[in-house]
């Protein structure tokens, strides 16, 4: 009887076949492939067997015993040496070829020098007149960067002078802008207040973001503080819109300088451009670009209009200026009377934020305190399945030493039954226990999931807190002085 792992003696009783004298043809040896089968290990296919048993299969069997056993192996099926080999196997040309090649191979040469020389005769000729359609190229390409330059330089000038009247126009303009925003100087705190505590309740998180009443008062204080600044704003939009109009046509001319300015320090440099120039450099391609956007006609007629647009502007706003007078400021009363009533809407809210809190915080206290319980239950679980675990492995080792035993002794006994009932108790019991362990741990999720809630619902109120008890009412502690100050200038006046 063989022993399982050694693979079969005809393998090392078949002698190697000897090589062909010539290679055979690839349809032949892809023919012979298609039928062959790829080698797989016996041991894949055979069943599971002790380690010993691979060990002794991974025995490299030697020739001598495998000659002794096989005495009447016959000599001429042995395999010969690389040396019995007949000379001139692997000759693959003649002395024929080989003197054909080197005078193949003569005969090309010459044929290549000849066709050198009359190329090289072709290309002197060519060479010179490259040379000379190049230079008149140029010399037309350079006069025509001049040319441009000189236009440029024409309309930098004719901007350069519009320019600088908008400018003075702009400047007159801005200080009339700043004796009527002076009028709205004196409400502009409270209205940056009260846009400020919008702004900041704004970063409220989750359910804390709601349309409160604290909400509501600011959006009223907002619109009230707006109707007071509408009589002034009237007066100030117009001077506004002009003062645009002058920034927009003043844009427009440095814009256009800005383009001019550089477009003559391009033309410029190239114009200066020579074959024995620095930084030349090839740009494949860039002759099939066409970028250009306007034609000499549209280029001047463009700055053209940039400089009537602006002289119709400046036109526009010194009649304006001559047209605007006084201003008028209004009273404070009702601000202050919207002001009390968000203080107090903001005390209701940051009380009900507080309560909310509190309860969160025992809520959450009392959610650890039951993850800090489970977890124990969990590993208590988790140590019974490892004992478990332990059983089964003497049950299963004990069933696999027993399959070792000799022919008629593998005796399915009261042990073997036992041993068997054995090991489908502990499985079934660890089944049961993991099915334990993977409840308490979906459990376990929920309670970390209710207490990520109370968490974030924990962060959600502190921050709701510190936005409306800091940062809102902390920026209103200055806002009653400022409304007192206009409170008794409007009085004065009154």
């Amino acid at each position: 009887m063989e022993l399982y792992g050694y693979p079969l003696k005809a393998k090392f009783n078949q002698p190697r076949p000897l090589p062909p004298k010539v290679l055979p043809a690839t349809s032949t040896m892809s023919a012979s492939c298609k039928n062959r089968t790829p080698y797989l290990p016996e041991s894949l296919s055979m069943p599971w067997m002790p380690n010993s048993y691979y060990k002794a299969a991974a025995l490299n069997p030697t020739l001598s015993p495998l000659t002794e056993s096989f005495p009447g192996l016959p000599p001429t099926k042995m395999v010969p040496f690389i040396s019995e080999r007949p000379n001139g196997v692997f000759t693959r040309h003649t002395l024929d070829d080989w003197h054909r090649s080197n005078m193949t191979n003569y005969k090309e040469s010459e044929t290549t020098r000849h066709n050198a020389e009359r190329l090289r005769a072709d290309l002197n000729r060519t060479i010179k007149d490259v040379y000379q359609q190049a230079k008149r190229t140029q010399g037309e390409s350079t006069q025509n960067l001049g040319e441009r330059v000189n236009d440029i330089e024409y309309w930098k000038s004719e901007l350069c002078i519009e320019l600088d009247a908008m400018i003075r126009e702009t400047n007159s303009l801005a200080d009339m802008q700043k004796r009527l925003e002076r009028a709205l100087a004196d409400t502009e705190g409270p209205f940056q207040v009260a846009h400020k505590c919008l702004l900041n309740r704004e970063k409220r998180m989750g359910i804390d973001l709601v349309s409160d009443d604290v909400e509501k008062q600011l959006i009223q204080e907002i619109k009230i503080i707006r109707s007071c600044r509408e009589r002034l704003q009237q007066c100030l939009d117009t001077v506004n819109a002009q003062l645009m109009c002058n920034k927009e046509a003043r844009q427009e001319l440095e814009k256009d300088l800005a383009d001019k300015q550089l477009g003559h320090h391009i033309d410029s440099k190239c114009y200066q451009l020579k074959n024995t120039s620095r930084d030349l450099h090839f740009f494949k391609g860039v002759e099939r670009i066409d970028a250009t956007v306007s034609v000499p006609e549209t280029w001047a007629r463009f700055t053209d209009n940039n400089i009537f647009r602006s002289q119709s502007a400046r036109a526009a706003s010194a009649k304006l200026r001559a047209s605007t007078e006084s201003l008028l400021m209004g009273t404070a009363d009702e601000m202050w009377r919207q002001f009390s009533k968000v203080n107090d809407a903001f005390t209701s809210r940051i009380t009900e934020i507080a309560n909310a809190k509190s309860k969160i915080q025992t809520h959450l206290a009392k959610t650890r305190q039951e993850i800090f319980q489970l977890e124990t239950k969990i590993q208590v679980i988790q140590k019974t399945i490892r004992d478990k675990e332990v059983q089964l492995k003497v049950a299963q080792t004990r069933l696999d030493e027993r399959t070792r035993r000799p022919n008629v002794e593998l005796c399915r006994d009261a042990a073997q039954l036992r041993l068997v009932q054995e090991v489908n108790e502990i499985n079934e019991t660890l089944r049961n226990l993991h099915q334990c362990l993977r409840a308490s741990e979906d459990m376990l999720q929920m309670l970390v999931r209710s207490k990520g809630v109370l968490e974030y619902e924990l962060v959600v109120k502190n921050n709701s807190l510190f936005i409306d008890q800091e940062r809102c009412m902390g920026m209103r502690k200055s806002y009653p002085s400022t409304v007192q100050i206009l409170g008794y200038v409007s009085a004065g006046l009154t």
